[in-house]
């Protein structure tokens, strides 16, 4: 039985994962099943994801913005994801829209916390000013070793401001979002991202029905396809 995003309420996904873990295209993949399934879901990202957001993200990126500090960083990365959620994320959730998002909070706890060296517990007050409680109802992190992700990403193009750090920031990086996958397994799938693309892809469509749409067949509505 083919889902409607009408009989259901917003859900709301994330994907994570280092450099070159292929989120952008499981993304895609992801949110192909999704609308074969009836569901049309809004698609964002992070850094970014509203107007005002993306020009954030574009001095986050810069290279040219080495100097910059980890505390400064923070602090744009929640600017931006206030704005995001305010205009963006928060609506959907509220209009029954599902929304997949390119990176979110846990980046920040993976990428300023871990990579930068700043504490977790700054974040977390930052977290919860901005958020006020708003966590995803599903995160799928992307995890391959940081030699074979770093490979990947440096054949793409131009590196960004992270993509220049050294292997040891991106070992840290790792790290920090193993720490996640362990610490919330409630909501977190650890997905290896070092196998084939339709690998990935189905290991993830059989998370997200197990995590989100097992009531819906407890219910009754059906059990939709993996395909």
């Amino acid at each position: 039985m083919r889902l409607s995003a009408a009989e259901d309420r917003g859900r709301f996904i994330t994907l994570e994962g280092g450099e070159g873990a292929g989120k952008s295209t499981q993304l895609a993949r992801l949110v192909d099943w999704l609308r074969g399934q009836g569901i049309d879901p809004v698609v964002t990202r992070e850094p970014g994801g509203t107007p005002a957001a993306e020009r954030i993200r574009g001095l986050l990126l810069d290279a040219a913005e080495s100097g910059l500090s980890a505390e400064a960083e923070l602090l744009l990365m929640f600017a931006a994801r206030a704005d995001h959620l305010a205009r963006c994320i928060e609506p959907a959730l509220d209009a029954g829209r599902w929304v997949v998002c390119d990176r979110f909070t846990d980046a920040t706890y993976a990428y300023q916390g871990g990579g930068r060296g700043l504490e977790r517990a700054r974040i977390a007050e930052l977290e919860r000013f901005v958020q006020r409680g708003l966590q995803p109802d599903l995160t799928l992190i992307l995890d391959l070793p940081v030699a074979t992700g770093l490979a990947r990403a440096r054949q793409r193009s131009a590196p960004d401001r992270f993509e220049v750090e050294d292997l040891a920031f991106f070992e840290r990086v790792r790290a920090a979002y193993l720490a996640i996958a362990e610490r919330c397994a409630e909501r977190v799938c650890l997905i290896r991202a070092d196998r084939s693309e339709e690998a990935v892809a189905a290991e993830i469509r059989a998370c997200l029905v197990a995590r989100l749409l097992a009531g819906r067949q407890r219910a009754g509505a059906g059990a939709p396809g993996l395909d």
